[in-house]
């Protein structure tokens, strides 16, 4: 057993761990990174980049399906399956590669093995071929979440899947239940039935979505039902009877037991931190219900830090990144600023798109805040039209007293690219004033967020 001494160890290499250890080499410390399975993590091998590969190919043979509304024709269009996988596989793999290049460009030292925390300086790393001890005065934990699996509903890779199936399938589903309508259920529900599965999304909830604003939520669910999904709320999959090429599953709504067949089930209900095995007593850390608990600044313990899903929620890589960078600047001596969770968008890329930031309606509401709210549809955005995609709403949720952005809330084409601008306001503390003051330009999805909030304040142009 070899020693090694650095300045920071970080334990997995996910969009939040390698960031952080990125960020801590350009602060000039010596850097080394753990990773037990794939450089880049679940987000860029498993899961938010290649299933947006996947996304992408579905939403172009949906649009090849609408060709004449465009003035074009297209005849016998199908879709490979095989290739469409292979192609997100051949994505990921691609930005698995460039992590290694960023790993050696920064001079990180990359051990390949299962890490173990041996007090809060040592970390033993056990590797294939050789076992090492690695000491630092700093630690991050970043090794992430797994898929939640309920009794009765555990994945086979056969009949039951998990997100991992989903992404490389064994088949392509002719009726399909996805239980679970968080980001990971409705994204896959999406893609598997423009490919024309006959879907089925169960919900627990009393709505779909339920993190999102309710009538977003409501909006989406119509877009959803018009494309053909089956759309169970309030309901709960109570049992799965799995036979030979099918699944029989016992589905409660409104306390009435049904039964209905399917083909294939992907489980969506939640994610588990990887805890297990990391040795956090040793080091003084604490957990609670699968994710380790730290203070506004990711700190666990004594030289102990946890980011990214392995901590508290939003469990978002956008998040899990800034909270890396954050992290590192802070021992390196830095000023760094708290990650602030209601400041962080949630994008979901589905059809129609999903994006939010803030407040709900809902939640202002509950905190008793008196609100001015604004909302502009897609139908009446002249690029929207030319796009031929009217479906959609922008909504914006602002404090009647002080003109702050409280929240917005999208759901249309492309909106989780548009989200970022009310994510820069909100980080700004910008008012309304300043929203309306500003130039949008023509003719864009854009002008919507602007308008949106002259609606808020019954100034709205186009609408």
């Amino acid at each position: 057993m070899t020693v090694n001494s650095f300045d920071l160890v970080v334990i997995g290499a996910g969009p939040g761990g390698y960031v952080a250890a990125i960020r801590g080499a350009q602060n000039g410390l010596n850097v080394a990174i753990v990773e037990r399975e794939h450089l880049g993590g679940i987000c860029l091998n498993w899961g938010c980049i290649p299933t947006k590969a996947l996304l992408r190919s579905s939403e172009v043979f949906h649009l090849m399906q609408r060709a004449g509304e465009f003035g074009l024709k297209a005849s016998g269009i199908e879709y490979d399956l095989d290739a469409v996988v292979k192609r997100s596989r051949g994505v990921a793999a691609q930005l698995s590669g460039g992590i290694g290049h960023l790993m050696k460009k920064n001079k990180i030292k990359v051990f390949m093995g299962e890490a173990k925390l041996l007090g809060n300086s040592k970390v033993a790393v056990k590797a294939v071929k050789s076992n090492e001890e690695l000491t630092a005065k700093n630690i991050i934990i970043a090794t992430g979440a797994r898929a939640r699996e309920l009794p009765g509903l555990e994945a086979d890779g056969k009949l039951v899947w998990t997100y991992k199936h989903a992404l490389n399938p064994p088949h392509m589903p002719k009726k399909l239940l996805v239980i679970g309508s968080g980001a990971i259920g409705i994204e896959f529900a999406s893609f598997y039935n423009t490919l024309g599965a006959e879907t089925t999304v169960v919900e627990v909830m009393e709505r779909i979505l339920p993190v999102e604003d309710a009538e977003i939520a409501a909006l989406a669910k119509k877009q959803f039902v018009k494309q053909g999904m089956t759309i169970l709320e309030g309901a709960m999959v109570k049992k799965l009877d799995r036979g030979n090429g099918k699944v029989t599953a016992h589905i409660s709504v409104k306390g009435k037991v049904e039964k209905r067949e399917f083909d294939t089930v992907i489980s969506a209900v939640g994610i588990v931190g990887n805890v297990e095995n990391l040795g956090l007593e040793a080091a003084g850390a604490k957990e609670d219900r699968s994710h380790i608990t730290t203070d506004e600044f990711c700190k666990a313990a004594p030289g102990i830090y946890a980011i990214g899903d392995i901590a508290a929620p939003p469990w978002l890589a956008h998040k899990a990144s800034h909270e890396g960078v954050m992290v590192a600047d802070l021992i390196a001596g830095k000023h760094a600023h708290p990650v602030k969770p209601d400041s962080i968008a949630g994008c979901t890329y589905c059809q129609p798109q999903i994006a939010s930031v803030g407040m709900t309606e809902a939640q202002a509401k509950e905190k008793g805040l008196a609100i001015k709210v604004g909302r502009f549809p897609f139908m009446a955005n002249g690029k929207a039209i030319a796009l031929g995609e009217p479906e959609g709403l922008i909504k914006t949720i602002f404090d009647a007293k002080t003109g702050e952005l409280l929240g917005a809330h999208m759901v249309g084409a492309e909106v989780t690219e548009l989200i970022q601008g009310y994510v820069i306001g909100r980080q700004l503390e910008t008012t309304e004033e300043d929203l309306m003051n500003t130039v949008f330009p023509h003719p864009t999805l854009s002008e919507m967020m602007h308008e949106s909030v002259l609606d808020a304040y019954d100034a709205a142009l186009h609408f």
